[in-house]
């Protein structure tokens, strides 16, 4: 598809070319080949990881059962790893039948024997490091990794998430508190076993340096809540609106809850203050009055991009005001 930007519905989800592609470049130079393992959740889009293939990431990081489909189905199951506890693993043992290689977390006995019992061959021990969400605990993992051979499962590894970590600052605290986290997660691998120590993301990924590979995913796209750290990427991504009302201070667009991830704040227009979000709209005072007219076109900047993304079934790749090609959101879903 090929047009102008302003020729589109919206809302409609933009993504500078420039700015991805100088993105994909930066984390290629930073963690090249397999010590990047870009985790698809970011943006849920193969033509996105077909780019990050391309740029020597033959590994990828999945959510859910349904990304791991998509990426099998779109030629991209070389070795991905779903960094997610699944109880009922058919779909994934179905794949693993056909050729594609799944590696499935795992952080209890339950979720070994389901590993076993929908015939997945290899699993990771998800180890908890701070953040209180998946993981088992770091000492319990060795006893967690026999189970799972025990069961004919192959270990390659742990894996284990300072997402609490993301956004910590200052500098110096965040390099203390990873290496706090991560010294959990090497000894979790002592009693385990494996070539993998997988962990990481966008905010850590340049000063995680105990991970064998970094399941960084945002920075390809990136967001305003990661672009507040001061990260050597660029905000590729943008949500199109049309402005439909002009009052006295203020402007409404039509970019609202159903189209942007709100847990991490409110958005940010340039040259604007953004008062609020509701179910269609965002409601913004312009630096400038009178400067906005109804019609005008904004760029509203997400400061989630994860879930900014999963609310749109298509991605528009654009330099400037043209409209390149059109990328299905397509790993949407469950």
């Amino acid at each position: 598809m090929t047009g102008m930007v302003d020729e589109l519905r919206t809302p409609a989800l933009l993504v500078e070319a420039g700015a991805l592609e100088a993105n994909l470049a930066t984390m290629s130079a930073a963690l090249p080949g397999e010590r990047l393992r870009p985790h698809i959740k970011a943006h849920k889009c193969t033509a996105l990881a077909a780019r990050q293939y391309a740029a020597g990431h033959h590994g990828f990081t999945c959510a859910t059962v349904r990304e791991v489909e998509g990426m099998v189905a779109a030629g991209l199951g070389e070795d991905l790893m779903l960094a997610n506890e699944v109880l009922d693993t058919r779909r994934l043992g179905a794949l693993v039948a056909d050729g594609a290689r799944v590696t499935l977390a795992v952080d209890s006995a339950e979720t070994v024997a389901a590993a076993a019992d929908g015939g997945l061959r290899e699993v990771i021990i998800d180890v908890n490091v701070g953040l209180p969400r998946c993981g088992c605990p770091p000492d319990r993992a060795g006893a967690l990794a026999g189970l799972a051979r025990e069961r004919g499962l192959r270990v390659r590894g742990v894996m284990g998430y300072e997402g609490h970590l993301m956004m910590a600052t200052p500098a110096a605290e965040q390099v203390r508190l990873t290496e706090e986290a991560m010294k959990l997660l090497l000894a979790a691998h002592a009693d385990v076993g494996g070539d993998l120590v997988s962990a990481g993301g966008t905010g850590t990924y340049a000063v995680n340096t105990w991970a064998t590979e970094i399941q960084a995913g945002s920075y390809a796209l990136m967001d305003t809540a990661y672009g507040s750290l001061g990260l050597p990427f660029a905000q590729a991504l943008s949500v199109l609106g049309t402005v439909i009302s002009v009052s006295d201070g203020w402007a409404v667009a039509d970019v609202g809850l159903k189209s942007l991830g709100m847990d991490h704040g409110n958005p940010s227009i340039a040259g604007a203050a953004v008062w609020f979000c509701s179910d269609e709209h965002i409601t913004f005072a312009p630096e400038v009055p009178g400067s906005v007219r109804v019609g005008d076109r904004v760029r509203v900047l997400p400061a989630h991009v994860d879930p900014t993304v999963a609310m749109h079934e298509a991605m528009y790749l654009v330099d400037g005001q043209q409209v390149l090609e059109r990328w299905p959101v397509d790993l949407r879903g469950w």
